[in-house]
């Protein structure tokens, strides 16, 4: 395999982790600033054990970094790539709502002409 498709599975690698809506609540939770595990449970709703569970494929993977605290660790977005590509995509997916609504995870459409 040479570099360039090398780079391109990483990139899918890392969309494929984004993937997850429990994942992109909780970088969205500490996009702006540094959150513990039970900040962001109670912003995203989930149990903290899972909260932990994202976390820590989201620092395995660059998506977040942790600073300790005392006993807790307090998570943020790792860098601005990060803060803007998660910005971003928020956006366009409220401009392109209507579109994403109509098309299925199977690249099926429903009403739309292609």
């Amino acid at each position: 395999m040479n570099r360039y498709s090398d780079m391109w599975d990483a990139v899918a690698q890392l969309f494929r982790l984004l993937g997850d809506a429990s994942r992109l609540r909780i970088v969205a939770a500490c996009l702006d600033v540094p959150v513990c595990v039970s900040d962001i449970a109670l912003a995203t709703g989930l149990s903290p054990s899972l909260v932990s569970h994202h976390l820590r494929l989201l620092r395995g993977a660059g998506v977040v970094r942790g600073e300790r605290r005392g006993k807790q660790i307090f998570y943020c977005a790792a860098d601005e790539h990060v803060r803007r590509m998660v910005r971003d995509m928020h956006v366009h997916a409220l401009e392109c709502a209507p579109t994403l609504q109509a098309v299925s995870l199977d690249g099926e459409t429903e009403g739309l002409s292609v």
